[in-house]
């Protein structure tokens, strides 16, 4: 009874323009860090073009999430997916360094429009008692094209070429823009969603559940922009079926675990959630063949699909009324440290080697889990 109070046909819209956006997104995953290895980029280059969408994204998040208190999201939903689609043709004339810097930065706009506006629509349409179910639902759709969409990119760019690739990922940016226009015109909140006196684009209330975003992110960061070269270099010939098995991972656990992440406590869900990022990132620093990549999938899926949905809400219930502000700050402290993560990465990746690379992405896993288990027990002591 409670998949039919979620699933209405505003839902399916939203999901469906997720996933059309989530899959030419993902297409880019394995395939953009061989791109620029294959024009002469080096490690860092790489690493600073990967994450200069996410960078250019954390400036603009916090004032959309503001502007969501009185601009309705479908309006950042279509304006996110035309700056997709045109950045994503670009693709094919833009060269490193500058033109393909200046691409990602307005790539970078389209991410904090679409995605802001998207997740705040779904949390908004769902009911209270299946927020984090709906929530979880609501994810499938980047889990299932992160599923299919890096090793279908990688075989685009070995059977074709890279242009092919650009074409078909600004075909998938009009098909969520079709989906995002057939959302429903509404008002939007009311200015009570708004603290009055509220003149920060930050939402100070989500501070912690941002922090713990930013440092799942730099995993991330890090892992898609260098796992593809690492695994190429290691022989292995297609690295999208990492991300594959670890989508499939994700989409399994969200399906079968929705309705339990509404039933425990949200730092019961965190903290095994942790544990596994710094597991498999420990896996990675000794792992070569596509058998132990594949168990890496599986671990780091495990964590990250219970991780993202229960921290989402849990910023979201943090911030009470203020949903806007406060999804713009999360989201921002999340593009912070995908972007940070492939950058600083890069950068520790030219002076060592790949598995010091990830016994370095271990320790951030760690001082998180440190954090995390901080700030739990201050809160008890408070209350």
């Amino acid at each position: 009874m409670a998949l039919r109070k979620i699933l209405t046909p505003e839902f399916a819209s939203v999901f469906l323009s997720q996933l059309a956006l989530s899959f030419a997104v993902s297409l880019l995953i394995p395939t953009l860090p061989i791109y620029l290895a294959g024009l002469g980029s080096r490690e860092e280059t790489i690493g600073v073009l990967i994450g200069a969408l996410s960078v250019s994204s954390v400036f603009l998040r916090p004032a959309v999430g503001k502007a969501l208190v009185k601009v309705p999201e479908r309006k950042f939903m279509v304006a996110g997916a035309v700056i997709f689609a045109v950045t994503s043709l670009s693709y094919i004339v833009a060269s490193p360094f500058w033109p393909f810097f200046l691409v990602r930065l307005l790539q970078g706009v389209g991410a904090a429009f679409f995605y802001t506006a998207s997740v705040l629509m779904v949390i908004s349409i769902s009911p209270d008692a299946h927020r984090v179910e709906s929530v979880t639902y609501f994810y499938t759709a980047y889990n299932f094209a992160f599923a299919v969409a890096p090793t279908l990119g990688m075989y685009v760019i070995t059977l074709v070429d890279f242009p092919s690739l650009f074409l078909l990922c600004t075909a998938l940016c009009l098909v969520s823009l079709f989906f995002a226009l057939r959302l429903p015109k509404r008002s939007n909140q009311t200015p009570e969603s708004a603290p009055a006196g509220s003149k920060s684009f930050l939402d100070a209330r989500t501070l912690h559940p941002a922090v713990m975003s930013f440092s799942a992110n730099f995993l991330w960061g890090a892992v898609a922009a260098f796992f593809p070269l690492y695994a190429l270099s290691r022989g292995v010939a297609n690295p999208g079926y990492f991300f594959g098995a670890c989508a499939l991972t994700l989409i399994v656990s969200r399906m079968l675990g929705g309705r339990i992440l509404d039933r425990y406590s949200r730092d019961r869900v965190i903290l095994p959630c942790l544990v596994a990022f710094i597991v498999s990132m420990i896996l990675f620093s000794f792992s070569e063949t596509q058998s132990m990549f594949i168990l890496i999938a599986v671990v780091f899926g495990l964590g990250t699909a219970f991780f993202f949905p229960t921290i989402v809400v849990y910023a979201v219930e943090r911030a009470g009324s203020a949903r806007g502000p406060a999804m713009g700050t999360f989201t921002a402290a999340g593009d912070l440290g995908a972007g940070l993560g492939a950058v600083i990465m890069g950068a520790v990746l030219r002076l060592t080697n790949y598995p010091v690379m990830f016994l370095c992405l271990a320790l951030v896993a760690a001082v998180s889990l440190g954090y995390f288990h901080h700030f739990i027990k201050q809160r008890i002591k408070n209350h």
